[in-house]
């Protein structure tokens, strides 16, 4: 390939990496997926190595963009009639579920190490049905915080409380922090009263007894449930990359971008989250929305996440991070073009804020940080039912939800196999296309929603990470 281009290698350019194709004189644009993905530093030659050491960033603060017109549909959709089916809980709400767990919820870190023993205490009684988990979505907040931190906690955490993969939900307080239960079940309203239950421990002789007569209660109600066959047009999936390489950009991504596609095609949903990882990629975005209310919603969602960076003195291409660059990734620029690479190419239909859920079928952007567990309990909260996570480097993370992890090659699905559910490395290997390996991995997603285990599922792995910017007092 490289004589093609009437260039030889003159340096040793280590898997995922990037080498030059033409002469780059110094402040030259550098060229990958179509798009600038920062400037040279110094001269580079045909065949040369392009990394850190010879490339910079080109982005800078906050920018002005121009509206252009409604974005082209890039084909027909498909009728959500001739999509496959889906075995699935239905809900009272007419929501549905892809799994039928029971949920204990803490509304302050304070008791997260009561509510592990309750959950272990209630797994030993063997009163859980076939197939369900009990799962603490334990975190560090809900007291000693004001403001927007405070809302950001209780909107989260509402918004897991309704999750349709949780049949039942033990919502659990201590009495007296900030997030009480009083506050929390202001203008909140389970969809299904029978599948909620609220218990402040301070008020109660024996916390103990009294969850796991709670759970109990629960378990009966999720004991009835049975899946039945819905459309898989109505899933709503959950689009995140964490521990990116040099191949994120042309295996696991584009695949994910196909799989949201032809998702959103039948009427389903996806959603894209990690703001700062839009950062170079957001005019691609931009050209693809729906209309000048998203257009506009996607140009406050960037200068926003900017604004926050510039907030707090830090620069807002601080990206990426140690492991992206020694799988591949030089400059902010290039990890954006890779990452939005999993939103494939349908419109925005709409924008979203941190703590809301999903409003409508297509391609949504969420604002979240680029952090994993922050941006994976965001996608959760917002009502994703699955979260597809393409990983380079690897990860055991996973959510509350089931984490589909997708490897940017075969290398990493060979090492971590108990970490990594489909892999997408026979891409990079000229071995299978992104659309030749599409049929298998929507396959593997809709078995997956059809109730076989993933990883972080098998791993017992379900973090919750909720997003913090304030004071703690």
């Amino acid at each position: 390939m490289l004589s093609d281009f009437g260039a030889r290698l003159m340096d040793d350019v280590p898997q995922g990496h990037k080498l030059a194709l033409k002469p780059h004189q110094a402040g030259d644009p550098v060229i990958k997926y179509g798009s600038v993905i920062g400037l040279a530093k110094e001269a580079i030659e045909p065949g040369q190595h392009i990394h850190t050491h010879n490339i910079k960033t080109a982005l800078g603060g906050l920018q002005e963009y121009s509206y252009a017109g409604p974005a082209d549909e890039i084909g027909a959709a498909s009728s959500p009639q001739n999509a496959p089916t889906i075995d699935a809980y239905v809900r009272a709400n007419g929501e549905i579920g892809v799994r039928n767990d029971l949920w204990i919820i803490p509304l302050v870190g304070c008791i997260n190490g009561l509510a592990k023993n309750v959950a272990r205490r209630f797994e030993r009684m063997g009163a859980l049905p076939e197939g369900c988990r009990v799962l603490v979505l334990d975190h560090p907040y809900g007291c000693s915080q004001l403001g927007d931190d405070l809302d950001n906690t209780r909107n989260i955490l509402r918004d897991l409380a309704v999750h349709p993969n949780a049949g039942g939900v033990l919502i659990m307080g201590l009495g007296c922090e900030n997030n009480t239960r009083e506050l929390f079940i202001q203008g909140f309203e389970h969809p299904d009263p029978r599948r909620i239950r609220y218990l402040t421990t301070q008020e109660v002789g024996d916390e103990m007894e009294a969850a796991l007569s709670a759970l109990c209660d629960l378990s009966d109600v999720i004991g009835q449930d049975r899946r039945e066959s819905v459309s898989a047009s109505r899933l709503r999936i959950g689009l995140k990359c964490g521990g990116s390489d040099g191949f994120s950009g042309i295996t696991g991504n584009p695949l994910l971008g196909a799989f949201s596609d032809w998702l959103c095609s039948m009427g389903g949903a996806s959603v894209l989250t990690e703001v700062p990882e839009m950062f170079g990629a957001e005019q691609i975005l931009m050209q693809r929305a729906e209309n000048r209310e998203v257009f506009d919603k996607i140009v406050s969602l960037i200068n926003d996440f900017k604004q926050y960076f510039l907030d707090h003195d830090q620069p807002v291409y601080e990206n990426p991070s140690p492991g992206n660059k020694a799988g591949g990734i030089s400059t902010l620029e290039e990890k954006s073009l890779g990452c939005t690479q999993k939103a494939g190419r349908s419109i925005v239909r709409d924008v979203i804020r941190y703590g809301q859920r999903i409003k409508t079928s297509g391609l949504t952007l969420l604002e979240a940080p680029g952090n994993d567990g922050t941006a994976v309990t965001a996608l959760t909260a917002a009502g994703c039912h699955i979260v597809l996570f393409t990983t380079g480097r690897g990860t055991p993370l996973g959510g509350v939800v089931p984490t589909i992890k997708v490897s940017t090659n075969t290398d990493l699905a060979a090492r971590k196999g108990h970490w990594i559910d489909f892999d997408a490395g026979p891409v990079a290997a000229g071995l299978e296309t992104v659309d030749g390996l599409l049929p298998t991995f929507i396959d593997t997603v809709l078995a997956i929603a059809n109730g076989r285990s993933t990883r972080n599922e098998d791993n017992d792995v379900h973090d919750v990470v909720i997003f913090k910017t304030g004071v703690t007092l």
